[in-house]
C-alpha cells in the first residue's frame, strides 16, 4: 500500500505555547484536540519517512518546500546519452518483446530530424491587442479629416492611415464600484405629498447588479481570493464588502448558472477522451464524523457516510476539439464522481479512453472504459531517485523525452487520432520497445535490487506497461494526466487560501463557479462576461441550457445568430 505522505502543518510558536499551557492546566479546546491529532499523524509519518532506505535529502526538500521543475535537461545533466541510445548496460537490446507496437507497415524511420528548439522568451509586456477588455476609444484629429490638403506642403491631400496610432492608459479601481443616486424629493406644502425623482435607467432594479456576483465568483473560485480578503481590499478603497454579503450574493445568482452547469457535465459524458484525478479538501460540515464499522450488509450509501476523508474530483473531458472541466468536492472518490457523468453517456457511444494514474480509486466501477495511464506518474518515480541512480535514470528520462517531442510534433502539425498514432508508431514504439526490454533484463540477470527505489520504479512501469503504452495501441490516448493536475490546481489554491468550505452546499456552488470559470479558461472565453450573462439571461438558460455554453453563448446573445465559436 502506498505510503501517505505527512501534512504540512503551519503553526506559529505562540499557538503551540498556547496549546501547551491549556494541556497543562487541563482547559483543552475541540480545536486543540484535532491539532495535536494532525500534529502527532505528521511526526510520525515524517519519521517513518526519513527512516526509509528509499528517501533522499532531494525527496525531503521536495516534499517540504515543492519541486521545482520535472524536466529532463534540469533532472539529468546533458552528456552522454542525450538522444536516449546510451543504454547503461552492456547487454544488446532483444526487441522480441511486445512486436504488436511496431508500425503495421513496418515503416520504421527513426527520429525527426528536427532541431529540438524552445520558443523564444518574451518581454513580459502586453501589446495592446491583450486588452480585449479595454474601453476602446476613438480619437479623430483635432483639425483635420480625410481629404483635406496637407498643411505641411500645402500641396496633397491627407488620407486616413489603416493602423492608426495606439496609446494605453491603465487606471486603478476597486473590483467592485458603486455608485450613489441621490434621488431628490419634493414635499407640497399643503396636502404634504412627497413626490421623488425617478432613478436613471443605468440604476437597475437590484442592489448588486450581475457583474457584481460575477466579480465575486472570479476572486473567490477563479484568483483563489477568499471573502476576507476581498472584503479588506474593498474596505481600503471604502467600498466595503463585507464576507458574509459577499456568499449572499453569490448564493443569490448560483441559481441561474447551475442548468448551464449541468447541461456542461451532459456535454462532458459524451467526450472523447475523459482525465480524471483528486485532492483533499476540508469541508467543516463533514469533519469530527467518525468512520463506523464496515458490515456485509453496508451499501453504497453507508460506505460514503462512513468515510472520513474528503476529496475534490477533477474530470476533464475531451470532446469535439473542445476540453470541459468539471469539480466534485465530497466523500466520493474520483472513480466514483466519473461514474456518475458517464451515466449520461449516450448508450449508443462506445467506451471513451480514461487516462488517470493507477489507483483503483480512479476507476468508475461498472462502467466500461479503455483505461490509460499517467506515463508522467511513471516517470516520476525514477526521478525521486536520481540521486542514487543517474546513469540509469538518464536513460528511462532520454527515452521519454523522445516519446513526449514525438507528441508536441503531433500537435504542431495538427494531426487526426489516427495520423498521430501512426507517427507514435512510427517513431515511439522502437524506442519504447528497446525501454521495456532494457526495464525487463534489470530483472532478469539481477543488475537492479527489486526492492530498491529503482527496482520499485521498474516494478510499477513493467506492472502498467500496456496502460502506459495505450498511446501506441488506441488513437486519441494522450500521454499522460497532467491536463487534469493543472484543472485540480484551481482546487488547490483555494484550499490553500480559504482553507475550507464552510458546507456542502458551499462546496456544491465552489464546485459549480470552478467548473464554469476554469472551462471558459480552456476554451479562450472571458469567464467574467460568460457569468454575467448567464446572470442576466437567468429563464433564457433556464429554457434551453445547451445553448448557453461558454462557446456557443455568443449565438443566443445574437438576434441572428451570427457568432465564430471562439473554442
Amino acid at each position: 500500500m502506498k505510503r501517505k505522505e505527512p501534512e504540512i502543518i503551519e503553526v506559529t510558536s505562540q499557538r503551540i505555547d498556547e496549546l501547551l499551557e491549556r494541556a497543562a492546566s487541563n482547559t483543552l479546546r475541540d480545536e486543540d484536540l484535532e491539532l495535536m491529532r494532525s500534529i502527532f499523524t505528521s511526526y510520525t509519518g515524517f519519521f517513518q519517512i526519513v527512516g526509509d532506505k528509499n528517501t533522499s535529502i532531494r525527496r525531503l526538500r521536495q516534499m517540504l518546500f515543492g519541486a521545482r521543475t520535472e524536466k529532463t535537461d534540469a533532472v539529468v545533466p546533458r552528456g552522454e546519452g542525450a538522444d536516449g541510445d546510451d543504454d547503461p548496460s552492456t547487454n544488446a537490446v532483444d526487441t522480441k518483446h511486445l512486436s504488436d507496437l511496431s508500425p503495421e507497415d513496418g515503416s520504421f524511420t527513426g527520429d525527426s530530424d528536427e532541431a529540438d528548439t524552445t520558443p523564444k522568451q518574451g518581454h513580459g509586456r502586453n501589446g495592446a491587442d491583450a486588452y480585449r477588455g479595454a474601453e476602446q476609444i476613438e480619437v479623430p484629429h483635432e483639425s483635420l479629416k480625410a481629404g483635406d490638403a496637407c498643411p505641411e506642403c500645402g500641396q496633397g491631400k491627407v488620407y486616413e492611415v489603416a493602423c492608426p496610432g495606439v496609446l494605453v492608459r491603465v487606471v486603478g479601481q476597486a473590483p467592485l464600484h458603486a455608485k450613489i443616486y441621490h434621488l431628490q424629493k419634493l414635499r407640497c406644502h399643503l396636502c404634504g405629498k412627497v413626490h421623488t425623482a425617478e432613478p436613471p435607467e443605468d440604476a437597475g432594479a437590484r442592489k448588486y447588479d450581475a457583474t457584481a456576483g460575477s466579480m465575486i465568483a472570479l476572486l473567490k473560485y477563479g484568483s483563489g481570493m477568499p471573502f476576507n480578503r476581498a472584503a479588506g481590499l474593498q474596505r481600503y478603497l471604502e467600498i466595503p464588502l463585507p464576507a458574509s454579503t459577499q456568499w449572499d450574493v453569490i448564493a443569490a445568482f448560483a441559481p441561474s448558472a447551475t442548468p448551464a452547469y449541468e447541461a456542461l457535465v451532459s456535454y462532458a459524458a459524451q467526450g472523447d477522451v475523459l482525465h480524471n484525478d483528486d485532492t483533499v479538501v476540508k469541508i467543516l460540515e463533514h469533519l469530527g464524523k467518525r468512520a463506523k464499522q464496515p458490515s456485509a450488509d453496508d451499501t453504497e450509501e453507508d460506505d460514503l457516510a462512513g468515510r472520513t476523508g474528503l476529496f475534490t474530483s477533477g474530470v476533464v473531458a475531451t470532446r469535439e476539439g473542445r476540453r470541459v472541466a468539471l469539480f466534485f468536492s465530497g466523500r466520493q472518490h474520483a472513480g466514483e464522481n466519473l461514474a456518475d457523468v458517464l451515466r449520461q453517456r449516450a448508450e449508443e457511444l462506445q467506451a471513451p479512453i480514461q487516462m488517470c494514474d493507477a489507483l483503483t480509486r480512479n476507476l468508475p466501477g461498472q462502467l466500461q472504459t479503455i483505461v490509460a495511464n499517467c506515463l508522467t506518474h511513471s516517470r516520476r518515480r525514477f526521478v525521486d531517485v536520481v540521486d542514487r541512480f543517474p546513469d540509469e535514470v538518464r536513460y528511462v528520462l532520454e527515452t521519454l523525452k523522445i516519446v513526449y517531442r514525438n507528441d508536441a510534433e503531433a500537435r504542431r502539425r495538427q494531426l487526426s487520432p489516427e495520423k498521430r498514432l501512426q507517427l507514435h508508431r512510427t517513431k515511439s514504439g522502437q524506442r519504447m520497445m528497446r525501454l521495456h526490454n532494457w526495464l525487463q533484463r534489470q530483472f532478469d540477470k539481477k543488475l537492479v535490487e527489486p526492492n530498491s527505489g529503482l527496482g520499485e520504479a521498474i516494478s510499477y512501469m513493467l506492472k502498467h506497461w500496456e496502460k502506459l503504452t495505450r498511446f501506441l495501441q488506441v488513437p486519441g490516448a494522450p500521454l499522460d494526466n497532467n491536463i487534469c493536475e493543472r484543472a485540480l490546481k484551481k482546487a488547490i489554491l483555494h484550499r490553500k487560501n480559504a482553507l475550507f468550505y464552510k458546507t456542502q452546499r458551499g462546496a456544491q456552488i465552489g464546485d459549480m463557479y470552478m467548473s464554469l470559470i476554469y472551462t471558459c479558461e480552456l476554451c479562450d472565453v472571458s469567464p467574467f462576461d460568460y457569468l454575467t450573462e448567464l446572470h442576466r439571461s437567468a429563464e433564457r438558460v433556464a429554457a434551453d441550457p445547451s445553448n448557453w455554453l461558454p462557446w456557443n453563448y455568443r449565438a443566443a446573445l445574437e438576434p441572428d445568430g451570427a457568432f465564430v465559436d471562439a473554442c
